[in-house]
């Protein structure tokens, strides 16, 4: 398996992530739990772990106190925030050392931002590194330096309902754009929802990774972009835009599309609602909390047709474990990242959140995940939205998708964005 996890198109995407600056606004939406200043208590060295998967709850209570039963002199105090809070205000809480001993970071600006500010410790000599794919761990070092090792692969396209599908009949691999239109057809006439998109959060910048994967090809389209030689209004995005448009248009995306959350939109997909889910295999485990015997799988529409086709899904590595250099309990931080690095707890979490990891030699055995496994196989780029290097122009390619969905004409969307990114360059 980590020979297909080494594909040459995902290692250079891997390398290229490095020098990655865009602000990462996808997600998962978490939970927040009790918070406390970590330090001695009752003889315990006391740690700080802050993170914003909130679905990966139970299978972190259950890590911990697995942890400090090994570790007895050391008592771990997690913390959960929604995913956009904890971007926002991870820098802030990170700042003086009183909180966040073990934190964890999205690749791209949100990684870059804590890199400046100087709140990584260096990881380069530990020994847990030695568990981790090294094509997989990339997105955490800059400077020829480990500052943070990305726990989670994660796809960044569409959930597909297994159940359903099988149910209606329908193939989850579409091979152009028309098949794609036809399956969503398909679903609208058996009386269901064909998307369940969060507009209201995350599904714009999740789901246009997926829909401009062939309509821009060029790995590097957002370096162009930021330096003049590619714009918004070319073919590449107002096509993308257009056919944003066209699934909007023909109802494919539900009812107020841009009024649905994200944890909405996974509760369509899990009551048999809607049959695809357009964020990525981050939110399994929520669908699978909601409804334990839902069979699901992974889908990527192709927007282009069959001979044109380049790509066929779309990766991320995130969730990168870090200690934080104002830490004064910077050795138990540690110990708590080399627990969970170890195979049979990064297992663990793998299985119980139907997360894959970058950990070396897991086992999976969560049905969600083995049947993930042929997307290791599969010519996957990754995640665009992760490769635009200023935080203003992200913006202003995602307000495109938005405005199209509020019924602004693509063209004209598409130069409202252009000027702003103009502005930035």
């Amino acid at each position: 398996m980590e020979e297909k996890r080494g594909t040459p198109s995902m290692k250079r995407m891997f390398l290229v992530s490095i020098l990655i600056l865009s602000v990462v606004l996808s997600g998962c939406v978490g939970s927040t739990s009790s918070n406390s200043d970590s330090g001695e208590v009752d003889g315990k060295t006391k740690i700080s772990f802050i993170h914003w998967r909130g679905e990966d709850k139970a299978a972190f209570d259950s890590l911990i106190a697995e942890f400090e039963e090994q570790n007895k002199d050391i008592e771990v105090d997690m913390t959960i925030y929604p995913s956009e809070q904890y971007q926002s205000t991870a820098q802030t809480l990170l700042r003086d050392g009183s909180t966040g001993d073990v934190f964890t970071s999205y690749p791209g600006s949100h990684f870059e931002i804590i890199k400046q500010a100087g709140l990584f410790e260096d990881l380069s000599n530990e020994d847990f590194l030695e568990n981790y794919n090294e094509r997989l761990i990339l997105a955490g070092q800059a400077d020829d330096k480990q500052y943070a090792v990305p726990l989670q692969l994660v796809f960044n396209q569409p959930v597909y309902n297994a159940t359903l599908f099988e149910e209606l009949g329908l193939d989850p691999n579409p091979k152009s754009w028309e098949e794609f239109l036809a399956l969503c057809q398909a679903i609208a006439d058996a009386g269901h929802t064909p998307i369940a998109f969060p507009g209201a959060d995350i599904g714009p910048g999740q789901f246009m990774n997926s829909m401009m994967m062939n309509n821009a090809p060029e790995e590097d389209i957002f370096d162009k972009l930021i330096a003049g030689e590619a714009k918004l209004t070319d073919e590449w995005w107002v096509k993308t835009l257009t056919q944003f448009k066209e699934l909007n248009d023909k109802g494919y995306l539900g009812n107020g599309a841009l009024g649905t959350n994200h944890p909405g939109a996974i509760a369509m997909i899990a009551n048999g609602e809607a049959a695809m889910l357009a964020t990525g295999s981050f939110a399994v485990a929520g669908i699978k909390e909601i409804n334990p015997d839902i069979e699901l799988g992974l889908l990527a529409p192709i927007t282009v047709s069959e001979s044109e086709a380049v790509w066929e899904g779309i990766h991320t590595t995130t969730f990168m474990l870090a200690v934080n250099a104002k830490s004064s309990k910077k050795e138990a931080a540690k110990k708590f990242i080399s627990f969970l690095s170890e195979k049979e707890n990064a297992e663990e979490y793998a299985n119980k959140t139907s997360q894959h990891v970058t950990v070396n030699d897991v086992e999976y055995t969560s049905e969600e995940l083995k049947s993930a496994e042929e997307w290791f196989e599969k010519n996957t780029r990754f995640q665009p939205r992760y490769l635009i290097p200023n935080a203003d122009v992200e913006k202003a390619v995602i307000a495109s998708i938005q405005a199209v969905l509020n019924g602004t004409d693509p063209v004209k969307a598409a130069e409202d964005s252009q000027k702003i990114v103009d502005q930035n360059i």
